[in-house]
């Protein structure tokens, strides 16, 4: 292209070359031109004769959409300490995502009003790196304060159906619940739930505890899968009643996914979400590396994960997010009480290469599935328009992916404010090495160029 001035113009800001392209249908070796943040052109033939100021050479790499994190918890403002914006948004870059859903409960004060989600949003304008939406809580105290959180773009809400383990986020009540649900449904936007049963859990923790038994499988006992199913069981009839879209997140054994699925088939409006942690951490792991794989709903036994796999095969889950949930290393150290301790997994940083390495290499599980779950799934569901798949139009979030390069994540590879993580000495197979969002290229070979 020539200016008036007779000067060669570039076509485009940049042309990804020779790459596997990888879409939720299919995989072709083509050529991608990205032109003011948008991508221009997606070619099954090379572009020979288009210029652009940057071009990449991605010839044994597979180019995906950037992974879409439904649930992180970052916890800015008030709990920075624990994690951040900045920290957060940078590891979720360098395991190849390229935006996030923060939830609203780590904050403080959280999410559940107009002034607080402003005060987070402009903090992450300032810090992040990655494009940032957010979840508005529904609480006892905040009914009448949902549809402002919805008209000022919160992508949905969440709920607790049990005690959050956050003094200032109370969880919902079944009146609370059916209220907000009535109330979410006139605007059509979503609820998100954390579903394990109270009346269980805390019998079963008071039980445990005083007989003196503390175990990692304590834990996991007092915490079981029927616990979940209980409330599942529960939504789902307020969900039937109310009209309420729902979204039940980090589902744990098939035998939730089982029952979320059946309503479906009912026509409640339902999607389910599991963690990369239930598809290859178990009770196992947890007794061995302790309060750094505490999490609720608990890691389960290997036939649960097995389970959540025949799942994903069946196209019976819908994504797969990390629910990312940080703490200091001193709130994470337990000895011989599990039910001491932050339940919360480090583990942004690493959702696309758990399912590379234990899906895709180990299972056979197809690389348009994963597109489908960490990306195209979860832009659909939430309304991302222009989000979630390399097409002409789409926002130019995109990674490069070495899908044969093995490494042992260390430490120090972390980008967290506390480098711990139960993935920390696992060997992966499978490595981002390029992660664009928005046509600028912000991780590169292991290092954030948005810091240079």
């Amino acid at each position: 292209m020539i200016n008036e001035g007779g000067k060669q113009m570039n076509a485009y800001d940049l042309i990804i070359r020779n790459g596997q392209v990888v879409t939720k249908d299919s995989i072709f070796q083509g050529d991608i031109a990205v032109k003011d943040g948008k991508i221009s052109k997606v070619s099954a033939t090379s572009l020979p004769g288009d210029t652009a100021e940057e071009e990449i050479d991605a010839a044994g790499l597979h180019v995906m959409p950037g992974v879409i994190d439904t649930h992180v918890h970052f916890n800015e403002p008030g709990r920075t300490e624990w994690e951040g914006l900045a920290t957060g948004s940078r590891s979720l870059a360098a395991g190849g995502a390229t935006s996030f859903f923060d939830m609203p409960l780590n904050s403080t004060p959280p999410v559940i009003n107009k002034v607080n989600l402003d005060n987070k949003s402009k903090l992450a304008d300032e810090k992040s790196v990655v494009n940032s939406y957010f979840w508005g809580g529904l609480v006892p105290q905040n009914i009448d304060d949902l549809k402002e959180l919805h008209d000022n773009g919160v992508i949905g809400f969440k709920a607790f159906m049990s005690p959050s383990g956050i003094d200032d986020f109370d969880n919902a009540d079944d009146e609370t619940l059916y209220k907000g649900m009535s109330e979410i449904a006139t605007f059509d936007s979503i609820l998100a739930v954390h579903a394990e049963s109270t009346v269980i859990c805390a019998q079963l923790q008071e039980d445990k505890i005083n007989t003196g038994k503390t175990s990692a499988r304590d834990f996991v006992e007092s915490r079981p899968i029927i616990s979940e199913i209980e409330a599942v069981r529960r939504i789902i009839s307020y969900a039937e009643a109310t009209g309420c879209k729902l979204h039940v997140v980090h589902t744990s054994s098939k035998k939730v996914t089982d029952l979320i699925n059946d309503a479906k088939k009912r026509g409640v409006d339902a999607s389910i979400e599991t963690c990369a942690h239930y598809l290859t951490l178990t009770v196992k792991d947890l007794e061995e590396k302790g309060g750094v794989a505490k999490c609720a709903p608990p890691l389960r036994d290997q036939i649960e994960v097995d389970g959540l796999w025949e799942a994903l095969a069946n196209n019976e889950i819908d994504m797969i997010a990390s629910d990312h949930s940080p703490a200091p290393a001193d709130m994470k150290n337990i000895t011989d009480n599990f039910f001491e301790g932050w339940g919360g997994i480090s583990g942004a940083q690493s959702t696309l290469n758990v399912l590379l390495t234990e899906g895709y290499h180990k299972r056979d599980f197809p690389l348009e599935r994963i597109v489908e779950v960490t990306a195209t799934n979860p832009a659909k569901r939430f309304g991302l328009e222009g989000k979630g798949a390399l097409e002409e139009g789409y926002d130019a979030d995109i990674i490069l992916v070495d899908l044969n390069e093995s490494f042992e994540l260390k430490a120090e590879d972390l980008f967290y404010r506390h480098k711990h993580s139960p993935y920390v000495g696992k060997t992966f197979k499978g490595n981002v090495k390029t992660t664009i969002v928005g046509g600028n290229t912000i991780f590169k070979d292991g290092k954030i160029l948005a810091d240079k």
